[in-house]
């Protein structure tokens, strides 16, 4: 393999390089020693190689662009359900996939149900919907879900590789492209392809101050992990026309280094990226008056309170209600931001918001240019006006379904 390279006349056959690989990947050939495909590029056989001849180059292939088509979807399990990011990279795919011409696939993996699951996605306008189904795949364990989609993407060669962002997207994707050798953009906001079939990815950079666009221009598979709520859900179709190729998991592909010894299913709370109404307090709202302020606007309304990250680091909030590159990326019907400056790294994650309204006192707050409605006052004036209105709305209601 072209990471590895051995100097042939310092290469004294010793052979402890071939020992010391804990994945079997060197064997000792007629005419030297070989690398097999399970090289994990661990660096093992460099330290132990007492002649120092072998070199070790992580660097990413140059592929056929040609050999590798299409898109493939790694679509998450969670609870027997699949997680709705899935659908919102298939919507995407199928935006893409239709400017070049390719097909959009999709591999999935878990225990009982899985199969069923997979019969499910073909609504959504889907080629292939590659199955694995193995009771040990239940439960998340890094390395044989990474063995699981390396087989599938080395069997169906896609161009691109979409995996949602995830606490399980997250640590699966970089020991993908680490596999294959390749190139990953993570938390990407956006994506748009190349007529040459490079995928433009698009994430803010540089502490969210600029929004990268970074393409993987000569290596092969693309790979890609996009936060939840920020693309649209894709379309069913009328007329599903794919299908669900059921593979085998192999004795290999099930055997793990980690042990599951208990599962206990938390309570599952509603997270702040389903909340259809969000009101966030952030810098301008001072004190614990004014989040508490915020905070009843928000219960009124029915909906949750978030925060910007310098309300999180000064003890406010925390980082599971914080918006923002280091939180949460939301897509609500109504978010009220109060006292938010409007910096790119709190904006890049709220901005596909159906209603965005602001309230500063600062006339020239960025966030004005991303709001809708626009309010320029202090909030311990505003907020509990808004407060008190919306309290009026429901008690009008309450008095209308029970005449």
């Amino acid at each position: 393999m072209e990471f590895l390279t051995f100097d042939a006349q310092a290469c004294t056959l010793c052979g402890k390089c071939v020992d010391a690989c804990p994945f079997g990947a060197l064997k000792m050939e007629k005419h030297g020693i070989t690398v097999g495909d399970t090289c994990r590029m661990c660096g093992l056989c460099v330290r132990q190689c007492p002649e120092r001849a072998i070199h070790f180059e992580q660097r990413a292939n140059e592929a056929d662009k040609e050999k590798w088509k299409d898109f493939l979807i790694f679509v998450e399990q969670e609870q027997g359900m699949i997680h709705p990011v899935a659908f919102e990279l298939i919507g995407e795919a199928r935006k893409m996939a239709a400017k070049v011409g390719y097909k959009v696939n999709c591999v999935i993996a878990g225990g009982e149900g899985t199969v069923k699951n997979a019969h499910y996605l073909l609504q959504y306008g889907v080629h292939k919907v590659y199955a694995y189904e193995h009771k040990e795949l239940e439960y998340f364990r890094a390395d044989c879900y990474t063995d699981v989609a390396a087989d599938c993407i080395a069997a169906t060669k896609p161009s691109s590789v979409l995996i949602g962002a995830t606490e399980l997207g997250r640590s699966l994707a970089p020991r993908l492209s680490t596999r294959f050798h390749t190139g990953l953009t993570a938390d990407c906001t956006s994506l748009d392809i190349k007529a040459n079939s490079d995928m433009v990815q698009i994430r803010p950079a540089f502490g969210g101050n600029i929004m990268a666009q970074i393409a993987i221009a000569k290596s092969r598979p693309q790979f890609a992990t996009v936060r939840y709520r920020v693309m649209d859900k894709a379309e069913k179709v009328k007329e599903p026309t794919g299908e669900v190729v059921v593979c085998q998991v192999t004795d290999k592909m099930a055997a793990s280094g980690i042990q599951v010894l208990s599962c206990e299913i938390l309570e599952k709370k509603k997270g702040l990226e389903e909340e259809e109404i969000i009101v966030v307090a952030g810098r301008g709202a001072q004190s614990e008056t004014g989040v508490e302020l915020c905070r009843q606007l928000a219960k009124t309304l029915g909906g949750q309170l978030a925060f910007t990250r310098p309300m999180v680091e000064n003890g406010y909030g925390d980082t599971a209600h914080q918006i923002g590159l280091s939180g949460r990326t939301v897509r609500p019907k109504l978010i009220i931001t109060c006292g938010v400056s409007g910096a790119i790294q709190f904006t890049s994650c709220m901005n596909a918001s159906e209603c965005i309204v602001a309230i500063n006192q600062n006339p020239e707050a960025q966030i004005f240019k991303t709001a809708h409605y626009c309010i320029v006052d202090d909030l311990y004036q505003i907020v509990p006006r808004l407060t008190k209105l919306a309290e009026k709305r429901k008690e009008e209601e309450k008095d209308g379904l029970s005449v």
